[in-house]
């Protein structure tokens, strides 16, 4: 508990709030009115006053009348975890994509929630429940009010979901080029936070912005980079995953996990050095086996290494046997890494004798870019190739074959 109310403290902050103090109830289940009981929701309204709090954020996503009963107690703003991290992803998300997907998940929050969204409109419902209460012939506008709203909301939402299928071909044609030249694909997951475009940029170069902030990543980066025999594969930087996502987001950001589903070798990216790394480990997987990613090899990579002592190094060891440990920042373990990665990548198996043109150096470059060019003979015909590629790429190179 103590760890996830670290985790929504930090969330806040990404979002650029100030957090002021932490409140934390042991019961064994939520009051179904105020979410925390009377007397912590008494001890609640004391601190906001004392620390001078206009918002109060819960762990959890509370109910449209939970939310609305600890507002009229402790007389301030009451957003839930589910909020924050619709506002951190508003503010990041930077394609076309991104964007859209965003507000999506957001309407689809914010529609059961309108009645209470803010006194003026709560006032506005008709009938028994309106300001006055006093029923009949006190009938004002505020059905239609919410209605109209509601109708506008749902607009707008088909409209959305519309615009990101419209999307998805050309995302789907990307991938499907480099598939049809075989080249291997590497997805960097894990949880928020844990430095993965950090090491990203640290194994291709890649620029991508690196803040010490949750989310600061949305759309998923692809680079390419080699490995020490020469094969060409991309890497592909995807979203942070954080404990009890909301479910709106998971399906929103579908587009992310679904580089993840497609790609040989899934790189796991662990910050050695967070209080809980095995429950990190836990989420991210669950999350990859909702996507349809759990059967896709994965290799751990525990970074911050150099944040950590030898004794957690060792406790390391003992949640993932064949893990990778490196440090993004200092540039240790970087090359073990990519060794390590070359190894689990599909290995070129078709064994080929080619005698290519010399007016062809295009089938040359892209032997040595798709496989592995064991030796090359020149002789007045052209150049005499012996190399191994994959059983995809072989029939690419078969007008030339020996």
């Amino acid at each position: 508990a103590e760890n996830s109310l670290r985790e929504l403290a930090a969330l806040c902050e990404t979002a650029g709030a100030q957090v002021l103090d932490g409140v934390l109830q042991r019961r064994p289940h939520p009051d179904p009115a105020t979410y925390l009981g009377r007397g912590k929701v008494d001890e609640l309204r004391e601190l906001v006053m004392s620390v001078g709090a206009d918002t109060v954020v819960a762990d959890t996503e509370l109910a449209p009348s939970q939310r609305r009963a600890l507002e009229d107690a402790v007389k301030v703003k009451v957003i839930d975890r589910t909020a924050v991290i619709l506002d951190i992803f508003s503010q990041h998300a930077k394609s076309r994509e991104g964007k859209a997907q965003v507000e999506l998940a957001q309407l689809e929050y914010l529609l059961p929630r309108l009645r209470g969204w803010g006194e003026s409109m709560s006032r506005q419902a008709g009938g028994q429940v309106g300001s006055a209460g006093s029923g009949m012939g006190s009938r004002g506008p505020g059905e239609t009010k919410i209605e109209l709203d509601r109708r506008r909301i749902n607009t707008r939402m088909a409209r959305l979901r519309k615009q990101i299928v419209a999307m998805k071909p050309a995302r789907d044609t990307k991938r499907a080029n480099r598939k049809r030249h075989a080249v291997p694909s590497v997805a960097i997951v894990g949880y928020t936070n844990a430095g993965k475009s950090s090491l990203l940029n640290r194994l291709t170069s890649a620029g991508v912005l690196v803040q010490n902030a949750l989310f600061a990543t949305l759309d998923p980066t692809v680079r390419q980079s080699v490995t020490p025999d020469g094969r060409s594969f991309t890497l592909t930087d995807t979203v942070g995953f954080v404990r009890h996502l909301p479910h709106q987001l998971v399906e929103a950001f579908r587009s992310t996990l679904e580089e993840a589903a497609d790609a040989d070798l899934i790189v796991h990216v662990v910050d050695a050095a967070h209080p809980d790394p095995a429950a990190q480990m836990q989420t991210v997987r669950e999350v990859l086996r909702e996507s349809g990613a759990g059967e896709v090899p994965e290799l751990i990579v525990f970074n911050k290494v150099d944040l950590i002592s030898e004794d957690a190094h060792f406790f390391l060891r003992g949640l993932a046997n064949h893990a990778a440990f490196v440090s993004a920042r200092s540039g240790d373990g970087i090359d073990a890494l990519v060794a390590d990665i070359a190894e689990r990548l599909p290995a070129p198996d078709v064994d080929l004798h080619l005698l290519v043109p010399y007016d062809r150096g295009d089938v040359i470059a892209s032997l040595h870019r798709l496989g592995t060019v064991l030796s090359t003979t020149y002789d007045e015909d052209g150049t005499r190739v012996h190399a191994r590629v994959t059983a995809a790429t072989g029939s690419t190179f078969a007008p030339f074959a020996l």
